[in-house]
């Protein structure tokens, strides 16, 4: 369903809109993402707008529990809000063609030193829609083993220093509503899976579901740059 606000009555499910797209240009080209402009028209309406936004790769993250239900976290430094902040293995799709349940596992692999067992789908989100189209995945992993010492991935940077921990599902939600942790795929990750959890994990879906949030239809690369 698009063109105009959604009822009361209808089904609460974001869908994708028909804009049309005058313009797009690239104000800055970053390593990681893009601000680019665009200058669009919404369906029913006549003047056009403009608007400035981060293009990003997207993300996945992985709570990984084990047997007692503890969840594994990390803690690593982030230099924009110059904290070390407690987080659970997460990554950039940088990789082409990677699926994003394989971007996942491999993420834990390389932050955690975990392989994947069974993987399910957790939640899926937009960090911030007003200003980027970063769309993330969250997945929930069991029965993770050991990857063997000769294949562990050397860490660099900011992840050589990274910390790992096991702490009681609960106790990663109290540290969340306390204001103590504020990474936000923590934040979601870990308040959608006690959720999940209390409904016996009924809500989760299988790994490589559909992800129609990504990518964007009006976020074809194909589109950059082009003028009507």
């Amino acid at each position: 369903m698009t063109g105009g606000p959604a009822r009361s009555d209808a089904p609460m499910t974001d869908t994708h809109e028909d804009v049309r797209l005058h313009s797009r240009r690239t104000a800055y080209s970053g390593a990681i993402s893009d601000m680019v402009v665009d200058s669009f028209t919404l369906p029913g309406h006549d003047a056009a707008l403009q608007r400035e936004y981060l293009q990003h790769p997207g993300a996945v993250g992985i709570i990984a529990l084990d047997a007692d239900d503890r969840v594994l976290v990390i803690n690593q430094y982030r230099h924009p809000v110059g904290m070390r902040l407690w987080e659970v293995p997460a990554g950039l799709l940088d990789v082409d063609g990677e699926p994003p349940h394989i971007a996942a596992a491999r993420e834990l692999a390389e932050e955690a030193d975990l392989e994947v067992g069974r993987l399910d789908l957790l939640v899926e989100w937009f960090s911030s829609p007003g200003i980027s189209d970063e769309a993330l995945r969250v997945y929930v992993a069991r029965d993770c083993t050991p990857v063997p010492d000769a294949d562990k991935h050397e860490r660099t940077g900011e992840e050589r220093d990274i910390v790992t921990g096991w702490v009681p599902l609960d106790d990663v939600v109290d540290a969340v509503l306390s204001g103590s942790a504020h990474n936000p795929t923590l934040v979601v990750a870990s308040l959608a899976a006690a959720a999940a959890k209390r409904r016996g994990w009924t809500t989760l879906r299988p790994a490589d579901s559909p992800w129609p949030a990504r990518p964007l239809p009006s976020r074809d690369p194909g589109a950059s740059d082009r003028a009507e």
